[in-house]
């Protein structure tokens, strides 16, 4: 005889608590009190004749029970999340929930998606814009662009295709070489503010000003000063207005730097081992809506023109480990 489930809202606590490690956390995802979503898990381990969590002064942890118990149910309401979102999905057949980073939204793809769009008047776009990666099976995000390293272990649940590898060179405004009297070598850099991207900072795989420093053969230049942002868009902002020179990401930089607001006085680029990549749940690619931002943003990354925007040399760099 098959033994009866439990009650759901307990297994629904349980999960969300086990998920956070933090009752706090799951009682505001649920939209419970903490003294509720307590009470649901007790229900449940009196019903199953178990402790579950072990209870510690400022976190909860679970026992060897509540460790055999969580995957599956885990896998059971992603399963569930999952086939409500494509109800919805099918539902709003008009809707494409992107998700990307703010630096790419704001200096990339905002100013491209309305060709997108005419291309495409069924689809109405909705932009996502977060640092945080996408939870698919959570946040009803239908494709995402990630900044990821190149050899970074797939999600066997997503598909993760790349789109264009990521380098940096130094950027600036007209207006600050007309200040500085002009700007012809490397050496140059001693005497001319930095913007920092700290967003960027301890990346792995992103080259740093020191790195760029480095590569270029100067020294007695002060890392230790200049303006300090942790938004890409902001600090190539910055760099338009004339605050400085700034280490920029050419992706995003491109559009200011072919529109002259920006200039790159040197060819010495600085190649990461990350890259942008089209990321969404294995399975999605071949839906129409998904299938045509995918095949339009292809078409835009191969469009981009760096050869007006940067110099000749033929410099090859290693990638930044």
């Amino acid at each position: 005889m098959n033994r009866p489930l439990p009650p759901l809202n307990a297994l629904r606590a349980f999960e969300a608590a086990a998920r956070h490690l933090s009752l706090t956390k799951a009682a505001r995802e649920l939209h419970v009190t903490p003294g509720a979503l307590s009470h649901q898990i007790r229900t449940l381990e009196e019903f199953l004749s178990v402790s579950l969590f072990q209870r510690l002064p400022r976190a909860v942890a679970l026992t060897e029970a509540g460790r055999l118990l969580y995957p599956g149910l885990q896998s059971g309401f992603t399963q569930i999340r999952q086939a409500v979102a494509a109800l919805d999905t099918q539902g709003n057949s008009r809707v494409l929930v992107i998700s990307t980073p703010p630096g790419f939204t704001a200096k990339w793809l905002a100013p491209r998606l309305y060709r997108f769009l005419f291309a495409h008047p069924e689809i109405d776009a909705r932009i996502s814009s977060s640092l945080a990666f996408a939870r698919f099976d959570l946040d009803g995000v239908d494709v995402a662009i990630r900044n990821l390293p190149v050899d970074h272990p797939p999600d066997p649940g997503l598909l993760a295709e790349k789109l264009i590898d990521l380098s940096f060179i130094p950027v600036c405004s007209p207006r600050l070489l007309q200040q500085v009297g002009g700007i012809t070598k490397p050496e140059d850099m001693r005497h001319v503010p930095l913007i920092h991207d700290d967003m960027l900072t301890g990346r792995v795989g992103v080259p740093s000003w020191a790195d760029w420093l480095e590569a270029a053969g100067v020294t007695g230049v002060d890392l230790e000063r200049g303006l300090r942002l942790n938004s890409a868009d902001h600090a190539l902002d910055a760099a338009v207005e004339g605050a400085g020179m700034l280490l920029a990401h050419v992706v995003l930089a491109h559009d200011d730097l072919r529109s002259g607001r920006l200039v790159a006085p040197f060819d010495l680029e600085l190649k990461s081992s990350r890259a942008f990549y089209f990321v969404c749940p294995r399975g999605n690619e071949g839906r129409k809506n998904v299938k045509a931002f995918h095949d339009w943003i292809q078409m835009e990354m191969r469009a981009l023109d760096f050869s007006a925007i940067r110099g000749h040399t033929d410099l090859t760099l290693a990638p930044i480990p």
